[in-house]
């Protein structure tokens, strides 16, 4: 059974900082593209940041750029995602996916996590 299983999420101020973790399990992911998407109450499930499955390759949505970083540890079968200068408006609930395409589409991706819980306080 394929899982992907997010943590590190919580409640922090803003201009603080969290990692998220997605640990991968049932398959290796270790040719798929890695992505982080976020869906705030009321919103769609947004696009954040993807990694290549080389891990050289990142590209980010333009509200987190020079703030979050996407990395990989193939070894570990797990992506992260680090976020600095948390702001109130990136609280969401974020979800980690693998996908064999290279986009920032939804439905490019085929495995999906359960969410970790982000908030960040004014």
């Amino acid at each position: 059974q394929v899982q992907l299983v997010e943590s590190g999420g919580g409640l922090v101020q803003a201009g603080g900082s969290l990692r998220l973790s997605c640990a991968a399990s049932g398959r290796t992911f270790s040719n798929y593209a890695m992505g982080w998407f976020r869906q705030a109450p009321g919103k769609e499930r947004e696009f954040v940041a993807r990694v290549s499955w080389s891990g050289d390759s990142t590209v980010y949505v333009d509200s987190v750029k020079g703030r979050f970083t996407i990395s990989r540890e193939p070894a570990k079968n797990t992506v992260y995602l680090q976020m600095n200068s948390l702001k109130p408006e990136d609280t969401a609930v974020y979800y980690c996916a693998a996908g064999r395409g290279w986009g920032s589409s939804r439905d490019q991706y085929n495995y999906w996590g359960q969410g970790s819980q982000v908030t960040v306080s004014s």
